[in-house]
């Protein structure tokens, strides 16, 4: 799948959507990309067949049978074999994919994948990429199967014993197992491994943590697998069952680089050839070569597989001369003067915070407090960071099973046989529908024990578990939740506390939608298969280190114990510093820690010294710690955009993500914001500053502001900014967290607050003008309602407004959290020192940019004749630039003037793609910037002028006419595309994608977002079927 080597393949789909996976939901993976890389498309060809059902069953277009008939035999002409067929609603009503499908196979192709079959859900995107890559590799797979089958004798002999791992952590037999079941299955192995031997230690809340050459898996477990319904990998969607795991590009080939002022780590990865430096095989620096720097991995005690001939050790000295001449360069180019060891630590806490932040992902920002979970720590490098990770998350307990290196494998071995099947419903929830679950519960369960049966045998049905799931969700969301099938009362009751638990809120006035139903037969595995090593006599050697080394670790040299595993005994105690060296890992236990072996060879390592809560860094800049900041004020504001996504209650922003979150410094600059919006991100510091000026002295504990104005501050009324102060115990103001909410009604004279024909801002919503959301600690919610039922046109959907306004604020407050736990680790001063730090990193690498840049000028030319004018001035030697807007037309009669809050937004966005460079955008960015924009004009416009199009139109003039000045990239689209439509009940809002501009190194992309916005296309079923 990654290297795209799979059987060529023919997609069957309705006439109309030959283009629907190609565009998918239409956003680009990199949002400050310019030259738009979008995932190579599985299939080789398309069929267009002439059919359609609606979302209801109606046929609206027979299908044309001798038609599709002429095109399968052409396809198969040319050599095709494999097909997947995908038909708008075909999950449903599959009769028109029945028929095709038994075409196909009279025809002869010897691989046909039906949607319905593979994956029968709604969503025609999911659904068909999965079908497709079921269709694509189940060949492979097959022809895998055959060649093991045959090495252990032939298929016959190993019926009912030759089973595979699929990605939903279960065991499925050879003939079962296809290609769409075997994507993640490697990793899967490794949490059923973590969940089983947890387990067995007597601890049952756990977080994997599996450490790799390439990349980290992470995943969550406190009694039950955790499973996801819709999965990407390698930019395919998948709509089937796998195990939740989340996967960050720091393992132990990730190469070190430090870009001139911050160490960073990844996400490219020197992989096994040539791999790490110290292979002996050319390869660059990695946190392999990090460990081996500072001593934690010893040559003499590593195979001797490396080199040409594959017979020496690693190399030690090669790694001690690339880190000092790395230290060299730090030390010409910064003045840091760190030494070789020092600076091999540095990356080490790079990574740590790398994979911690990737645990958080998975736990914290789902409510999980991880600080009393245990870190199941597997993988061939897990053992190496487990210490410096569990502290980074101030978790306090591993567990490092005997086979932590192969873990994966092992559990497979300790996987059940697991058999599933699911059937849409797509029905209200009421008490009729209950029965009708129950019967095709039934009848799915029967389909479940019969191919089970034919797996396992008669034995092995004895003890056979059935499992019967709803996939439940409020009517109006995405977002569905699996719950067990019980009454009408346990079903809402069941679904209510899990959505309370991961949303934290309830909507009990909305009816809920049962999606789909789920059967599961398990048949455990046996009760042998994790015999316990405790009992097992072992010949007692010597307890003693086989050897005494020095290793850096928390700070300085320190004469460091190695031991062996299969020396030590239950109840032998290792206090750090230590290693211990095993067949498949080693394990690195820090100071502060202590490792004891358990009466069934686990080693237990705990924190038995307290680790310091406060940590002293100092105020100047360090180039590790710059990193350790950038990605900390990152994660927070990510954690922010959690928190929204998870508590919104609209549609707009809670699955189409039409919201952007940050964090500011106390002057309102921008420090950190997640990867959302781009015309959101460049233009809230406006928003900030307009509260800070207008209130200069009365900014309180314990108030909250509020405002879409967009002279004063805003862009345009739907977008909605809360911004929540926070405050030092002095009082004094430390931070501004912000969230921005792209609303899908605010009021005016249309539903969805955009007349295409407003000439005064009144019609296009209610103006919110920095007021209090909150004060003294609350919420104001019937000034709130009072306020959006004002004017002339008031808003159609107040309730919502005021729920999409108490999660942007739980947004707000997350963020304010983190950021006083942040100062209570690091101290005031240098959490304020690094915010300065992190701006003016990003400032440098815009003035590496204007090295570079000449001059230019552009006219960008409407269609009603107004112009976007714009001379840039570059002065080389002042390493700065002027970006001049002087001759823009005046202010627009109609609604396509931009507030110079969307101004700014564009430039930053502008120059924070020419960096091209994984650099936070920031207020840093704008400080080499002069921009001058004309009073009067149509980017500066004035009370009561109509806005709507300056935020959604205007803002995408304004980046094609700075990249047309640059001489960069040809213009793209020019729009956002917005298509909208409602009534007093329902509003619907779509942003439209188009095609990205040419680079002098690659064409341009079509069908794909660009620029200012990056949001979500619904699906063709969800639109329809609502």
């Amino acid at each position: 799948l990654l290297e795209r080597e799979g059987e060529p393949t023919l997609l069957v789909t309705t006439r109309g959507f030959a283009d629907q996976l190609r565009i998918g939901y239409q956003t680009r993976p990199d949002l400050f990309a310019l030259d738009i890389r979008l995932p190579e498309m599985l299939y080789r060809d398309v069929l267009e067949v002439g059919e359609r059902m609606d979302a209801h069953g109606n046929v609206i277009e027979p299908l044309d049978r001798d038609d599709a008939g002429k095109g399968l035999e052409r396809h198969y002409s040319d050599g095709i074999r494999s097909v997947a067929i995908v038909l708008m609603h075909g999950y449903r009503y599959p009769g028109h994919e029945l028929a095709l499908g038994a075409m196909a196979e009279s025809i002869g192709y010897t691989q046909v994948s039906v949607s319905h079959q593979v994956s029968p859900l709604m969503k025609y995107v999911p659904r068909g990429d999965t079908t497709v890559v079921d269709a694509y590799l189940s060949p492979v797979i097959r022809r895998y199967v055959d060649q093991v089958a045959s090495e252990l004798g032939g298929p016959e002999k190993q019926k009912g014993r030759l089973k595979f791992m699929r990605s939903n952590g279960g065991l499925a037999d050879a003939g079962f197992f296809h290609g769409k079941d075997a994507i993640l299955s490697g990793p899967a192995g490794g949490v059923v491994g973590m969940a089983r031997v947890s387990e067995a230690a007597g601890f049952g809340e756990v977080i994997g943590f599996d450490m790799g050459g390439t990349s980290t898996d992470v995943s969550h477990y406190n009694g039950e697998f955790e499973r996801s319904y819709e999965t990407q990998v390698a930019g395919v969607r998948l709509r089937a069952p796998m195990m939740m795991i989340h996967t960050v590009a720091a393992g132990g080939g990730s190469v070190l680089h430090f870009d001139g002022s911050r160490f960073r780590v990844g996400p490219d990865s020197a992989g096994a050839s040539p791999g790490p430096a110290c292979y002996r095989n050319g390869g660059p620096l990695t946190i392999t070569d990090c460990n081996v720097m500072t001593g934690k991995l010893q040559p003499d005690m590593f195979p001797r597989v490396f080199g040409e001939r594959g017979d020496r050790p690693i190399d030690h000295q090669r790694v001690a001369v690339e880190f000092q001449a790395l230290a060299d360069r730090i030390h010409a180019e910064t003045g840091d003067s760190r030494t070789p060891e020092e600076v091999a630590a540095g990356f080490l806490a790079v990574a740590v915070g790398n994979m911690s932040n990737a645990i958080k992902k998975i736990s914290v920002q789902r409510g999980y407090d991880v600080t009393g979970y245990t870190l199941c720590c597997f993988g061939g490098a897990g053992g190496q960071h487990a210490c410096m990770v569990a502290d980074a998350l101030g978790m306090n307990r591993i567990l490092i099973h005997p086979f932590s290196g192969i873990l994966s494998a092992y559990g497979m071995g300790l996987a059940d046989t697991v058999v599933d099947r699911q059937r849409a419903v797509e029905q209200v929830l009421d008490a009729s529908l209950v029965g009708e679950l129950e019967r095709a519960a039934s009848e799915l369960e029967g389909e479940c024990g019969e191919t089970l049966a034919f797996q396992v045998g008669g034995a092995g049905m004895a003890d056979t578990v059935y499992r019967r799931v709803l996939h439940v969700r409020y009517a109006g969301s995405d977002t569905s939740f699996p719950v067990p099938l019980s009454s009408l009362d346990g079903i809402r009751e069941q679904f209510e506390i899990v959505h309370r638990m991961r949303f934290g809120f309830v909507s009990p006035e909305k009816g809920l939608i049962v999606e789909s139903v789920q059967v599961e037969a398990v048949s455990p595995a046996r009760s042998d298969a994790m015999a316990g090593r405790g009992g097992q006599e072992k010949p007692r050697s010597s307890r003693d280190p086989v050897a005494i080394r020095r290793c850096y670790m928390d700070g300085e040299w320190r004469e460091t114990p190695f031991f062996e595993r299969e020396s030590l005994s239950p109840g032998d105690g290792i206090e750090g510093p230590g290693v211990i060296l095993d067949s498949t890992g080693t394990v690195v236990v820090e100071p502060g820690w202590r490792a004891t072996l358990d009466g069934e060879d686990n080693l237990l390592i705990d924190r038995h010294v307290a680790r310091k809560e406060a940590v002293a860094i100092g105020t100047d800049v360090d180039p590790v710690m710059l990193e350790v900041f950038n990605n900390l004020f990152m994660s927070i504001a990510e954690q922010m955009g959690s928190v929204l996504e998870n508590t919104a209650v609209s549609v707009n922003i809670k699955e189409r993500l039409d919201f952007s979150c940050a964090i500011f410094d106390p002057r309102g600059a921008l420090v950190a914001n997640a990867p959302h919006m781009p015309v959101h991100l460049g233009s809230m510091s406006e928003s900030i500053k307009t509260v800070i000026r207008e209130r200069a002295g009365d900014i309180r504990p314990g108030d909250v502001y509020i405002l879409n104005a967009p002279y004063n501050g805003g862009t345009h009324l739907p977008d909605v900014t809360v911004i929540r102060p926070v405050f030092s115990q002095d009082g004094d103001i430390l931070f501004f967290t912000a969230s921005r909410g792209h609303h899908a009604d605010i009021g005016g004279k249309s539903p969805g607050s955009a007349p295409a024909d407003s000439t005064h801002i009144e019609e296009e919503g209610v103006i919110i003008d920095n007021v209090k959301l909150v004060e003294d600690g609350r919420f104001r919610e019937q000034a709130m309602h009072d306020l959006l039922a004002s004017g002339p046109w008031p808003a159609r959907n107040p309730d919502m407004n005021i729920a999409d306004f108490k999660a942007q604020l739980a947004a707000c407050e997350k963020g304010a959290r983190e950021l006083l736990g942040m100062i209570a680790r690091y101290g005031a001063k240098t959490v304020h020192a690094y915010m300065r730090h992190v701006q003016d990193n990003a400032e440098e690498s815009v003035r590496r940019v204007l090295d570079v840049l000449n001059d230019g000028q552009f006219t960008y030319c409407m269609d009603d004749g107004h112009r976007i004018g714009v001379t840039i001035a570059v002065d080389r030697p002042a390493r700065k630039a002027v970006i001049d807007f002087t001759g823009t037309s005046p202010q627009h009669p109609g609604n396509f003037n931009a507030p110079t809050a969307v101004v700014r937004a564009a430039v930053l966005y502008v120059f924070r793609c020419l960096v091209n460079d994984q650099i936070p955008l920031n207020e840093g960015c704008l400080k080499p910037l002069e921009i001058i924009i004309p009073e009067n004009s149509m980017i500066s416009p004035k009370h009561p002028a109509a806005v709507i199009a300056g935020n959604v139109e205007t803002s995408q003039y304004l980046v094609d006419t700075l990249f047309g000045a640059l001489g960069v990239v040809a213009a793209a689209q020019g729009t956002m595309n917005n298509f909208i439509w409602g009534n007093e009940r329902i509003q619907y809002y779509e942003t439209i994608c188009g095609g990205a501009g040419a680079t002098a190194n690659r064409r341009g992309t079509d069908a794909v977002h660009t620029h200012m916005t990056n949001s979500r296309l619904t699906d063709p079923e969800v639109l329809e079927w609502r």
